[in-house]
């Protein structure tokens, strides 16, 4: 891979490796996740596998991890 930047075509990052962390009852449809050689993590809507993938720093999924379980993002579910 020459290059790995955020928005880039999720399917460039290739088919393997893809992992869904959890599944609510959305029929399956959710985010997926893959752990770049460099630390970094790509994310996937796994509705749309060849399209966008965010990626972000190990620090930055480490934080909405964090803020997730301490309920910070508690507002997204009202």
């Amino acid at each position: 891979m020459d290059r790995v930047y955020n928005g880039m075509p999720a399917a460039d990052l290739g088919a393997e490796g893809w992992h869904k962390p959890w599944s609510g009852g959305n029929g399956g449809n959710c985010v997926e996740a893959m752990k770049l050689a460099d630390g970094r993590i790509a994310m996937r809507q796994s509705a749309d596998p060849e399209g966008p993938a965010l990626i972000y720093t190990h620090r930055e999924i480490a934080a909405f991890i964090q803020g997730a379980k301490s309920g910070q993002a508690d507002f997204l579910l009202t």
